[in-house]
């Protein structure tokens, strides 16, 4: 079972997403809460695998309450306002959904937790870069993108970049699939470490990224 925890401040959208938990086998509730403030103290003593996380909350954001919790369960979400989907994007979100929340889309963020969680019971949270003769042990989180580089790959890391004896083929294979994604022949990026998608480029890291034609369909999708 997926313990999950609804935070937002509207009577209507927690009764709606009850009822959707309810209604789901894999789901149960383990919290409800007006508002972040409220939360923090019952998501300490009482852990959840998933936050159904209104943005627009009264004073504290979703956004800057998750941004401030320690252990970060997975988080869907939900608003409004669509504006603030890009900062969903940056916290890693499994999904953002809009209101009101159709159930067949509540339905398809949920199968998303489901994948994201087994791929986390399934995966290392690391993957070993091989550097001329030397095994670095690197933590997703830290790597913002990979580009081809010949018969090699250059790893951007947050405050570095190194060379691995590795193909973008290989290292596309090993990388987890729900954080990592082609953009391009010569790019695979860290989707949790988007800053914003222009025209047939992607900011991340300070740097443009190019979106090619084959690979963008999949990429929208996977920021969804």
């Amino acid at each position: 079972m997926i313990r999950c925890a609804i935070i937002d401040d509207e009577p209507l959208s927690r009764d709606v997403l009850r009822q959707f938990i309810s209604d789901h086998p894999d789901l149960i509730l383990a919290g409800e809460y007006k508002d972040a403030l409220e939360s923090i103290s019952g998501i300490e003593s009482n852990p959840v695998d998933l936050l159904l996380l209104d943005i627009n909350l009264p004073k504290l954001s979703g956004i800057n309450f998750y941004k401030s919790l320690s252990n970060k369960p997975l988080v869907i979400f939900t608003t409004a306002y669509p504006e603030f989907a890009l900062d969903g994007f940056e916290l890693n979100a499994v999904d953002y959904l809009m209101k009101p929340i159709p159930f067949d889309r509540f339905l398809q963020a949920i199968q998303k937790v489901k994948e994201r969680l087994k791929t986390q019971q399934d995966s290392p949270e690391f993957i070993m870069l091989k550097v001329d003769k030397k095994l670095y042990r690197t933590a997703f989180e830290d790597v913002l993108f990979f580009e081809a580089f010949g018969d090699y790959a250059k790893v951007y890391l947050e405050n570095q970049v190194l060379i691995i004896t590795s193909t973008m083929k290989k290292m596309e294979a090993e990388l987890p699939k729900d954080l990592f994604v082609r953009t391009h022949k010569s790019f695979i990026i860290n989707t949790s470490k988007v800053e914003f998608i222009e025209g047939n480029q992607i900011k991340i890291g300070g740097k443009m990224i190019p979106i090619g034609m084959r690979y963008r369909e999949n990429l929208l999708k996977q920021l969804n």
